[in-house]
């Protein structure tokens, strides 16, 4: 038995890596992420203008990631050409930042088989087909809550969201992020198992908007 599982191991190990061809990948994951939250562990330190009172970013684009059914590619190589300054800017609105416009663009754009352009139009669709929930979007305090809260309020808000297509994760005690997994054409689908693994906090903390 210990040979059998020795020879698996090897070839496990022997196994090549899937090859990061731009456009070879399976499904999308859109990262939305949680401005407050963000605020207050990174942006705040930072002086980042997306921090400050009265922007009103709620849940932003974090990116839309090529995803294999195990695993994902980045920084592929690409012959696509770099996006201008005029297209990570226009991207400002829903990201927050052209500088997290043209990292997504680095390590995931280059994966998608598509040029800059068709990629940040990809991205604000599949944000603009998503609802986020008014509930959360006007807190008015601080509140903890179960994790598993914010996912319900995503799939009542989006009734073709399936609950194994949707992922919270937390960081740092707080709701750092909704992950929704779309497939390419960038309809709902369920996640891949390694995606699939939400944040269990029962009191993790939520911050309103500023």
């Amino acid at each position: 038995m210990l040979r059998l599982v020795a020879a698996l191991l090897a070839l496990l190990a022997a196994a090549p890596a899937p090859a990061q061809a731009p456009g070879a990948f399976d499904y999308y994951v859109l990262s939305l992420s949680w401005t407050p939250t963000w605020c207050a562990l990174d942006g705040d330190a930072r002086d980042s203008p997306q921090c400050e009172t009265g922007r009103g970013y709620g849940f932003t684009l974090h990116g839309l990631w090529p995803q294999y059914e195990r695993g994902w590619p980045d920084y592929c190589a690409t012959a696509a050409r770099p996006p201008s300054r005029g297209e990570t800017n226009a991207m400002v609105d829903i990201m927050g930042s052209a500088g997290l416009a043209f990292h997504e663009w680095k390590k995931h754009g280059t994966c998608s088989g598509l040029d800059p352009a068709a990629y940040f139009a990809a991205s604000r669709a599949a944000y603009a087909a998503i609802v986020r929930p008014s509930a959360i979007r006007e807190l008015g305090r601080e509140v903890t809550l179960p994790a598993e809260v914010v996912e319900a309020a995503f799939l009542e808000a989006n009734p073709d969201l399936s609950p194994d297509g949707v992922t919270v994760t937390c960081r740092a005690g707080r709701i750092q992020e909704v992950r929704i997994c779309l497939t390419k054409s960038l309809t709902p689908r369920d996640c891949g198992a390694d995606v699939r693994r939400d944040c269990d906090l029962d009191d993790a903390l939520l911050s309103p908007m500023r």
